[in-house]
C-alpha cells in the first residue's frame, strides 16, 4: 500500500469502554502489520487466512497487556495447518509501537479448497503471557471449537478466563486503484468488564465448554444481549474501512451506550530475531552436538520462522565449546 494511502487509523487498537452497560472493548484495524506478516512467506490462500485472523486477535487481545510484556497466541492442530503462532510484543514506554509478528507451519498436500478453519483439525487454542524475567508465565488452553479462529478465543476466555468476549471480525485482500492488492483486517473486540484481573485462570469444574452467554443472568445478562445486537449490525466495509473511522463506528453502533474511547495504540510488525540470539540458543550445545549440525559446506545455519531471517555462522563459533577472542 502506497504511503499516500494509508489511513490515519491503520495499524491501530483503539480501546473503549461502553459506561450504560459495562462494556469494555478494542476496535482494530490493520493494514501494514498484515503485509510485514505475510510478505515473508508464500502461504496458500487458506493459510494466510487463518494467519491475517490470528494477528487480528492478537493486535485485539494484545492491547490489554501491560507495558513490557509479552503475549502469545498458539493454535496446535492435527489437520493440515498444524501451528499458527503469533507474538505481540508490548511497548517499552508510553507512547510507542506495539509490535506482532506470526507464521504458520503446514502440510500442503493435506490442504483443501474448503473454508480456511476447515485446515484446522482437532487440536487446542493457547494463550501465553511473559511478564519478564522473575515472574512465572502465565498460559490458559482450550480445544479448538466452533467456525473459526475468533470462536475459539471466546470459548478461551469463556471457559479459562470465566469473561464473556464476543469477536466480530473482517479480513481478506484488499484492491483499490493504483494501489497493489493487499490484505486488510479489521474487528470489533466487547468484553463484559470483569469482576477480577483478566488473564487469571479459574476453574470452570464440569469440563464442558462454556460460551459467553452462559456466564451472565439478570441485568448483566439483559446488558450483554443487547450490546451483542447491536454488534451484529456491523458490515465487513465498516469494520475494514477506509470511509468509517473506529471512532465514527462506535458512535453509529454504540451511541446509546455512551462510549468513552481512549488512547489509541500503534502496532506495527516486528521481529526480535537476531545473530545474538541464535547464538544464546546454541550455547547449550557441546562441540559433538554443534557437528552433527554443521552443514557439507562447514557452516552453521539458522532461519527465523517469523521473518525469514538467515543466519550463517561459524561452528568454531558457537555451542558451549565455542572459542573466543581469549582463547589463544
Amino acid at each position: 500500500m502506497t504511503i499516500g494511502s494509508k489511513l490515519a487509523w491503520d495499524d491501530t487498537v483503539l480501546p473503549f469502554q461502553l459506561d450504560n452497560s459495562d462494556m469494555r472493548g478494542r476496535v482494530a484495524r490493520l493494514d501494514g502489520v498484515l503485509g510485514g506478516i505475510l510478505e515473508q512467506h508464500a502461504y496458500p490462500p487458506q493459510v494466510e487466512a487463518l494467519v491475517a485472523e490470528m494477528a487480528l486477535l492478537t493486535a485485539l487481545i494484545g492491547q490489554t497487556v501491560k507495558l513490557r510484556w509479552k503475549l502469545s497466541l498458539q493454535v496446535q492442530s492435527k489437520g493440515p495447518v498444524r501451528m499458527i503462532a503469533t507474538d505481540y510484543y508490548a511497548p517499552k514506554k508510553e507512547g510507542e509501537s506495539a509490535k506482532i509478528r506470526a507464521y504458520a507451519s503446514f502440510d500442503a498436500d493435506r490442504l483443501t479448497d474448503s473454508a480456511p478453519f476447515d485446515q484446522v483439525g482437532e487440536g487446542y487454542f493457547a494463550i501465553l503471557i511473559d511478564q519478564g524475567k522473575g515472574n512465572a508465565p502465565y498460559q490458559g488452553i482450550t480445544p479448538l471449537t466452533g467456525v473459526s479462529l475468533s470462536a475459539c478465543a471466546e470459548s478461551y476466555f469463556a471457559q479459562s478466563e470465566q469473561l464473556p468476549t464476543r469477536f466480530s471480525l473482517s479480513f481478506g485482500r484488499s484492491s483499490e486503484p493504483g494501489i497493489p492488492e493487499h490484505w486488510r483486517a479489521g474487528g470489533i473486540m466487547l468484553q463484559h468488564m470483569p469482576k477480577a484481573s483478566p488473564f487469571v485462570a479459574t476453574d470452570a469444574g464440569t469440563g464442558e465448554i462454556l460460551r459467553a452467554g452462559d456466564l451472565v443472568e439478570g441485568e448483566e445478562g439483559e446488558n450483554w444481549n443487547r450490546v451483542n445486537i447491536l454488534l451484529d449490525t456491523v458490515d465487513d466495509l465498516e469494520l475494514i474501512g477506509p470511509v468509517v473511522p473506529p471512532t465514527d463506528l462506535l458512535v453509529r453502533l454504540f451511541h446509546e451506550e455512551s462510549p468513552r474511547v481512549f488512547d489509541a495504540q500503534a502496532v506495527r510488525f516486528g521481529c526480535t530475531c537476531s545473530e545474538d540470539r541464535v547464538r544464546q540458543s546454541l550455547s547449550i550445545y557441546s562441540a559433538r552436538d554443534i557437528e552433527k549440525m554443521t552443514t557439507e559446506d562447514g557452516r552453521v545455519t539458522a532461519d527465523c520462522q517469523f521473518c525469514s531471517a538467515h543466519y550463517d555462522l561459524d561452528p568454531a563459533t558457537v555451542g558451549m565449546d565455542a572459542k573466543t577472542a581469549d582463547d589463544d
